[in-house]
């Protein structure tokens, strides 16, 4: 079975990265402290400290794991070229709600670097599935928990 591709931005990649490098050098070293620590206030069957870091460890270790099997997998785009008319993957898109009239603006990313907060929006979503491959101009439905919502593609950016 292969594994799943990731699908990343430049961005997206050097954050992983990042994130990959604070975990094994400061984090691990904090955990492995608080462990040495928590071993020192004398007995460890009943120690709430020492469960808790090495809790924390196993989480650490684990994400270790987890952001370098994504690394091993990951395909990097650049961001789509100005003026697109298709959406595609890395672009920004502004989108119209046909019923309540709002506009909202979405980069279209992979599922691992997606992030409401930021409108970075996956390809996986339901807007995300719905609007790739789309041209500037045309009419998408999404289904929604409450039916179907209709956007259409303003711009691509």
């Amino acid at each position: 079975m292969t594994e799943k591709e990731i699908i990343l931005t430049p961005e997206g990649l050097s954050n992983l990265e990042q994130e990959l490098e604070v975990l094994k050098t400061v984090k691990r070293r904090e955990v492995a402290e608080r462990i040495k620590q928590a071993i020192e206030f004398g007995d460890i069957s009943e120690n709430s400290e020492y469960e808790d870091a090495k809790n924390e460890q196993a989480f650490i270790e684990g994400r270790i794991l987890t952001l370098e099997k994504m690394l091993r997998n990951v395909r990097v785009i650049e961001h789509a070229e100005n003026g697109s008319n298709t959406v595609r993957l890395g672009a920004r898109i502004k989108l119209k709600d046909l019923e309540s009239n709002e506009i909202v603006e979405y980069t279209l990313v992979g599922s691992a670097e997606a992030d409401p907060t930021k409108n970075k929006i996956s390809n996986e979503s339901p807007v995300g599935k719905a609007i790739i491959n789309k041209k500037k101009g045309a009419v998408v439905e999404v289904s929604v928990p409450a039916g179907t919502s209709k956007y259409k593609i303003l711009d691509i950016i």
